[in-house]
């Protein structure tokens, strides 16, 4: 694994056409990456949808450059994605590891998403 002190500089954008391959890819084989005692459980979500609020927080931090995307782990062994604020060197934006409650000044971190499945998105090329 290799650290590095600099945000990505590309502009992340592909074709509509790799997006829909990719998540086709992803939904026809994610249950094969399983151990068979984990399939069929909605282990790994489809998509995870955030609101736009939750979203524009983490943007308008003053020191964010990009965001972060983890993958977690709930105690039934789904998956979720958990997002923060990343600073200009690469480092993530996070509340300070003694706060037990973010208050509204804090750094946010998402998670909570709108997970498919159970509560999914329209149909669309991306989810089909």
């Amino acid at each position: 694994m290799s650290i590095t002190k600099t945000v990505p500089t590309n502009d992340h954008l592909i074709s509509l056409q790799k997006a829909i391959d990719m998540t086709t890819r992803y939904r026809r084989d994610k249950e094969t990456v399983l151990a068979p005692e984990y399939r069929s459980q909605n282990i790994l979500p489809n998509s995870e949808t955030f609101n736009r609020s939750a979203i524009e927080k983490l943007l308008t931090e003053t020191s964010c450059a990009a965001v972060r995307i983890y993958y977690g782990m709930d105690e039934t062994l789904k998956s979720h994605a958990i997002i923060v604020g990343v600073n200009e060197l690469n480092e993530d934006i996070l509340p300070a590891l003694s706060s037990n409650n973010l208050a509204a000044s804090d750094e946010p971190i998402l998670e909570e998403g709108q997970r498919c499945p159970d509560i999914c998105p329209p149909t669309s090329p991306l989810n089909t």
